[in-house]
C-alpha cells in the first residue's frame, strides 16, 4: 500500500529531473519519496511489510524498485515484498485479464512529467490533466470514464450483462478563446466546441445576415445571439457568463452546430454573443486542438 504526500515536496524532490526519461534518475527519486511514505503508513498501521503496484508495469526498472525497497528497509525496517508479476508472460496476461473483466487500465504511473513526455510522443494531448470551465463531461475526459465506470457498478449491482467497447473518434478541446472589440473591449462571448481556428486569430467584422446568423469576413466564423442559442436547444440562459460556467452537455451541443451549419463534420468556429457587435472591427483568439483519440462505450447486453 502506498500512503499520501506532500505534492509540493515531491516536486521539490524531483527538481532539475523534469525531461528525465522513463527509468531515469527521476524515477529513482520519485521512488524513494514514493516509498518512504508508505513506510511510515506501514508502522502507523502496525504492518512489517510493503510492496508497489509498480511492479507490474512494464515501463518501471524492476532493480530500481528493488533498490529504493531495500533502502527504505534498512532506513524502517519495513520489508519490501518484490514478485515480479511480468516473468512467465505476466504482462499478456494482465492485458488478458483486464480485457476480459473489461477493467479500466491506466497506461502512465502518474507522474506529470512521465505523462507529458509520453502524450508528446503519441502527438496526443495531454488532456487528462485539465478539465472545462463549463464544466461539460468531455469525451475522453477522466470525468466521463468515472461517469462510465459508475454506471458500469450499477449494472453489476443488478446482475445486468453489459459491454465496454472502444471507439476511435476524432476528439477536441479549446484551450483559450476571446473576442475583443475595437483595441480591447472584451466582450463576453462562448466558442462552440470543434470551433477551430488554423491561425489561432482573425481579424475582421460580421459581413452580413442570413436569418438569426451573422457571418464574419473571414476564416468561415459566424455568430448568433444566446436568445438564438435558447431558441435552438429549448435552453433558458440569462446570460453568456452563465453559459461559460454552466454550460449544456457536449451532445447536446452537438445538435446545435448540425442546425446551423447542416453537418457534424463542420468545423467553423460558431460564437455566441448577447448582442451582435455590428460595423465594428473585431479580434477572435481561438486555440483549440482536434486530434485522432480512442473513447470507450458501455453497451447493456
Amino acid at each position: 500500500m502506498e500512503g499520501e504526500y506532500d505534492y509540493e515536496s515531491w516536486l521539490e524532490a524531483v527538481r532539475g529531473l523534469e525531461n528525465e526519461p522513463e527509468k531515469g534518475k527521476r524515477c529513482e527519486v520519485c521512488f524513494d519519496k514514493r516509498f518512504d511514505v508508505s513506510a511510515k503508513k506501514a508502522l502507523e498501521l502496525g504492518e512489517k511489510k510493503v510492496t508497489t503496484t509498480l511492479l507490474v508495469s512494464p515501463l518501471k526498472s524492476q532493480e530500481q524498485l528493488k533498490a529504493s525497497g531495500k533502502a527504505f528497509y534498512e532506513k524502517h525496517g519495513v520489508e519490501f515484498i518484490f514478485v515480479d508479476y511480468r516473468a512467465g508472460g505476466g504482462t499478456q496476461d494482465q492485458s488478458r485479464v483486464t480485457k476480459e473483466e473489461q477493467l479500466y487500465r491506466q497506461d502512465y504511473c502518474g507522474c506529470i512529467y512521465g505523462l507529458t513526455m509520453q502524450r508528446e510522443q503519441q502527438n496526443r494531448l495531454m488532456d487528462e490533466m485539465f478539465s472545462p470551465i463549463s464544466n461539460q463531461t468531455l469525451p475522453s475526459s477522466i470525468e466521463q470514464r468515472l461517469e462510465l465506470y459508475r454506471e458500469r457498478d450499477r449494472l453489476e449491482d443488478k446482475s445486468i450483462n453489459y459491454k465496454i467497447i472502444k471507439q476511435k473518434f476524432l476528439n477536441y478541446r479549446q484551450l483559450n478563446f476571446q473576442l475583443i472589440k475595437g483595441k480591447k473591449e472584451v466582450i463576453p462571448a462562448y466558442a462552440l466546441s470543434y470551433s477551430y481556428l488554423k491561425r489561432k486569430k482573425a481579424q475582421g467584422k460580421i459581413e452580413f445576415k442570413d436569418e438569426n446568423i451573422y457571418y464574419f469576413n473571414k476564416d468561415e466564423i459566424v455568430f448568433i445571439t444566446l436568445s438564438c442559442y435558447n431558441e435552438i436547444l429549448k435552453l433558458h440562459y440569462k446570460s453568456v457568463k452563465e453559459l461559460l460556467f454552466h454550460s449544456p452537455s457536449f451532445e447536446l451541443e452537438q445538435t446545435l452546430r448540425v442546425s446551423i451549419m447542416g453537418d457534424l463534420f463542420n468545423l467553423s468556429p460558431i460564437i455566441v454573443v448577447e448582442t451582435i457587435p455590428l460595423e465594428t472591427k473585431l479580434t477572435i483568439s481561438l486555440d483549440s486542438k482536434i486530434y485522432d483519440d480512442v473513447k470507450s462505450k458501455l453497451i447493456k447486453l
